[in-house]
Formats: structure tokens, sequence, C-alpha cells
């Protein structure tokens, strides 16, 4: 299939920010696709070539790339960049320099989606030593055959920064309309994804088995199920008023949830973004086995990091020691670990995801073998707000942040939120109400001691309507020394030459950032701003929200990606919850 297709298709999409116009495009494009490339395409509108659970990653930087496009259009990089930083865009920059290369050179046979794809791939799995040149060989070979608006599209999947206006639901939709001629078979198509994460594997299976396969779909062990995820509520009356008459509470710990996989003496571990984080946790790998009484299964944790001498609880923090490629075994042994159990998805070819919750949790208690590495969350079944605040007393006193609600008739709802689980957190009793997950999208040079580093962050929420990251606020208060300079580290690779076009901020930083990076922050108040873009217009025509008296707790967010963040109707919901206690009062 030629690519030309696939790039008239996307240019139109970007044209355009109509949902059902949007769809209607996708649907064509499907229909033209070859049936055996149809998760190549699926994969390519998602901005990737692989689910992200298998960590295929091409790691393309802007510098390269501008090398691939000067040496392909044969003109300085200085010209390309100057093009850049005006344009903002070095997709857009690819097409303009290659159409000053067309007016004095003939263009080369055509390129297929199969081509760009299998080079993508050859891009992704090269490393160590001459993988940039190579991979520069390889773009630039693209480059080469492409035409303008082909090398455009080319260089933004290549970049991360493909935004074509679309999410998974509107892929499932067009799935739908284009393979089984009806929307409402998308809900079928949807289960498939929740339980599989891998939405080029079910694209194949719709466009040539149809719906009826796709009902038989089933759990596969290594492909990780997409986490069910609980509402906010801010108090023990609210919780009383959402629940049953009997529920469930379970500790809320301060670590990292994860998928474990398990067959036989294969166990693979996936983060709470579904990224295997199996090379992390070692010693998950080595002792989990033995606490677990089934040959295979699939079952959802907590990892906490815990101080060895007395067993308490450490915070979220100390696990971020494990992230490195380097001295693992040490850190391995300077920061131990329990893995908390708190549901079980599947086990020896049984599927658990429609039995209830009380069920579930009864399984689990018959297949964890409870040591000092492995245990089970501790669990209550209450009926009263004095219940309820007496066991989140105890789960503060133990280390936790607060606590899990579950309706006890609840089955597990891959890939959803909703009201059968709550959670209420320490943090979400004060006046405010909340914490938030902000993105880092901008900084400001420091001063005085923070001289050389970021001394204020710009932060953003994410709009998932408009898939971007409206500024919300400034931070410059709660940062350590020791965090200061981690968050320097760390952001300094994210620099980009020109803001993001998805970042909507008024205010100009220093730096600008790629979107990557999440942060907790609390605040004493939400207030309207002339200035910060989340919540534009909503409450006042030309004003958004903004959080008053910012201030980092210390936590940094790796397990979250940027569309996991607060979102705008987070805020707006906290924002009227604060002006209703206002006039209470």
């Amino acid at each position: 299939m030629d690519f030309s297709i696939v790039a008239e298709i996307f240019e139109k999409m970007e044209n355009t920010t109509k949902r059902i116009e949007l769809t209607n495009i996708l649907v064509e494009l499907l229909k033209k696709t070859p049936k055996k490339i149809i998760p190549n395409a699926v994969y390519l509108l998602q901005g990737i070539i692989r689910p992200n659970f298998e960590g295929v990653e091409l790691g393309i930087a802007e510098k390269l790339a501008i090398r691939a496009i000067s040496k392909s259009a044969g003109l300085p990089i200085k010209k390309i960049e100057d093009d850049y930083r005006e344009c903002g865009d070095l997709g857009l920059t690819a097409s303009n320099m290659l159409k000053i290369k067309t007016q004095t050179t003939f263009t080369a046979e055509k390129i297929t989606v199969e081509r760009v794809y299998e080079t993508l791939f050859k891009i992704a799995k090269l490393e160590g030593k001459g993988s940039q040149d190579l991979k520069m060989k390889y773009i630039s070979s693209l480059l080469n055959d492409a035409t303008p608006l082909e090398a455009k599209f080319v260089l933004k999947i290549l970049l991360g920064t493909l935004r074509l206006g679309i999410a998974e639901n509107t892929v499932m939709d067009a799935l739908a309309i284009a393979f089984t001629g009806k929307k409402e078979n998308r809900e079928q198509i949807e289960n498939a994804y929740n339980v599989s994460s891998d939405l080029g594997k079910v694209s194949l299976i719709v466009a040539t088995d149809g719906i009826d396969e796709i009902k038989k779909f089933k759990i596969s062990l290594f492909s990780p199920i997409r986490p069910m995820l609980a509402d906010r509520v801010q108090s023990e009356k609210d919780v009383i008023k959402k629940m049953p008459e009997q529920f469930a509470a379970e500790y809320k710990l301060d670590g990292e949830r994860v998928q474990i996989h398990k067959q036989s003496d294969k166990i693979i571990l996936f983060s709470r973004r579904l990224e295997n984080i199996t090379q992390y946790y070692p010693d998950i790998v080595e002792n989990i086995g033995k606490s677990l009484n089934v040959n295979e299964g699939i079952f959802e944790a907590e990892i906490v990091p815990i101080n060895e001498n007395t067993g308490d609880f450490l915070p979220f923090q100390e696990l971020m020691h494990r992230r490195r490629k380097y001295k693992l075994d040490e850190a391995v042994s300077q920061y131990p670990i329990t893995v908390n159990f708190f549901d079980v998805l599947y086990f020896d070819n049984k599927d658990c995801l429609n039995l209830e919750y009380s069920e579930r949790r009864k399984i689990l208690e018959k297949l964890v073998n409870e040591d000092n590495f492995s245990k089970l969350v501790p669990m209550l079944l209450v009926k009263n707000e004095n219940e309820v605040g007496d066991f989140l007393e105890n789960s503060i006193n133990a280390g936790c942040e607060g606590l899990m609600l579950k309706t006890p008739s609840a089955p597990y709802r891959a890939g959803t939120r909703g009201s059968n689980w709550l959670k209420l957190k320490r943090e979400y009793r004060n006046e405010l109400g909340d914490s938030f997950d902000l993105i880092v999208i901008g900084a400001y040079f420091g001063r005085g001691r923070r001289t050389g580093l970021y001394g204020t962050l710009l932060l953003a929420t994410y709009n998932p309507e408009k898939d971007n990251f409206p500024s919300i606020c400034k931070v410059g208060t709660g940062f350590t020394d020791e965090s200061l300079d981690q968050l320097y580290q760390i952001l300094s690779n994210n620099v980009t030459l020109k803001k993001n076009s998805r970042i909507v901020s008024e205010m100009e930083a220093d730096v600008w950032f790629e979107p990557k990076l999440v942060l907790e922050i609390v605040g004493s108040e939400i207030t309207l701003s002339p200035i910060h873009k989340t919540g534009l217009d909503l409450i006042r025509k030309s004003s958004g929200f903004a959080l008053r008296f910012p201030k980092f707790t210390g936590k940094i967010r790796y397990e979250k990606a940027v569309e996991d963040a607060s979102t705008v109707e987070e805020v707006l919901a906290l924002y009227k919850r604060q002006s209703k206690i206002n006039q209470e009062i």
C-alpha cells in the first residue's frame, strides 16, 4: 500500500477537529488498507510501532532528525533549524525543505506503508556503538524517496509528535463501522482491547474474522489488562452515599501498582501505565513464585518500599532508586520492598474479571502465601462513617495514603473508572480536597542557591477532549536541593527548541519541555485567572483556572503517563465543590 494514501488521509485528519468527520476519514483509511497490514496502520495511527507494553521505542532526538533532513535535502543544518524555529514543527520543516529539493531533483520510487513500518521497526531495534549513524542512514533512506507530504508524517511518527485529534475510542468506532457496519459493536471491540492493551491485534481479528471472533476474545498471559480505576471521594460521608449497605475497605498503600503475570517460572511485571518493569524488580521475579499457589496467573499488587529493620512502609519515592540501568543489585539491597496483593484477574485457565469482588478476594486469600515479602493488602468489611474513619486512621498510622472502598458485588471492569471503586486519601479531607498530578511543560532558571538549575516550573493539566496541556500554575516551593538537582537531570533530557504544539500557555517560559513528566502538587485554592488556560471560558469568559499557593509534595509520578494527569474536568469539579463550601460558610 502506497504511504502517500496514508499521508493524504493524515493531512485530512489534521485539518479537522470534528469527531464524526475524523471517524469517517478513519473508516475510509481502514477500508483502503489491505487486511494483513491493518495492525501496522493502526499502530501508526497511534504514533507507535508496537503496543506500548512491549517497550519498542524509536528514541529519535530532534538533533538527529535535523541532520537527516539536512542530508536528504542537501541543505545546511542552520537552514533546517531556522525553519523549525519559525514553524515549530519538525515534520512541517521536513516537508518545506524537501519542496526546495524537488525543485531541482527528481522524486525517487514510491514508498509503501510496509517499507515505512519495517524501517521504523529496524530503527527502534538499533542500539550500542554506531547506532545513531545507522538510524540517520535509515531515516535519510526514507526521506530520499519521500514526497514532502510523506516526509512530514514520517518525521512526526519518528519524533512522537503525530497529533491527528483522535483517541483510542475514535479508532475503535472506526473499526466497528468499517468491518462490522455497526458502531454499536464498538463495545465488543473495546472489551477485547481492555483485556489485551493491543489495538493492533484486536484490529486484525475484527478485519479478518469479524465481530463473532472478537466476542470470543480471551485473556492472554503477558499481554497486560488495562487497570480498573477508582473515583475520588472527599469524606467518609461521601463514601456512605455511594456505597451499598456493607462494603470493603482496603488500605491504600503509597507504592507502585503492578500487574504480575506468572506462567511456571516465567514472571513479567507491568506498571500502571502497562510498561514492562520486570528489570527493576529481580527480587520479585526470584521470590514471588514461592508465594503463589498457581501454575499461571495474573495478579494485581502494590510494591511498597520498607525499612528493613522495622518493617515500616517508606514513601513511594524510595522506589525511584531502582529505576537505573547500572548497579541495580546494589539498589535492590539498599531499597527492600514488599509485594502487597489486592486482586486476582486470572489463574489456571480461569478468567476472574466477571466474578464479584468478594469472590475474587476469597480466591486471592487462598492463592497467596503470606510471608515477609508477599502480603495481602489489609481489608475490612464496613458499614458506617465511624468504621470507615477508624480504618482510615489505622491506614494512615501504618504509613499508607488512605483507603480504597469497593462494592462487594462488582466485577472487575478493565480500563474503566467508576463508583464501584472509590479512593479516600488523607489530602482529600483538607479545604481544597485534593492533590493534583500536573505535567511539567516549562521552566524558569533559578537564582541564588538555585543558579544553574530550574528554580520554578510551569505546570499544566490534561484536556482529553482536545488532547492538549493547558497551563494551570507555576510552582517554586516544596523543592529540596536534592529534588531540584534530580528534576534538572530529568528535565534536561526533555528540552525542546520550540514549545510543543499541544502546550496551551500564554506565559513564556525560559525553557520548554516535551510533556513527559508528572509531579504531585498541592495548593490552597483554585482561582480564576486571565493568564492560565485550564478550563478557559468554563466559568468566566477569557479566564481559566489557576492553582493558588501550589507546592511540590516531593512525589515524581513516574508511573503515570501525561494522559493520566489531572484533567480539566477534575479541576472544574473541585472548583465547584470549593465554591459550594464557601457559600455555606
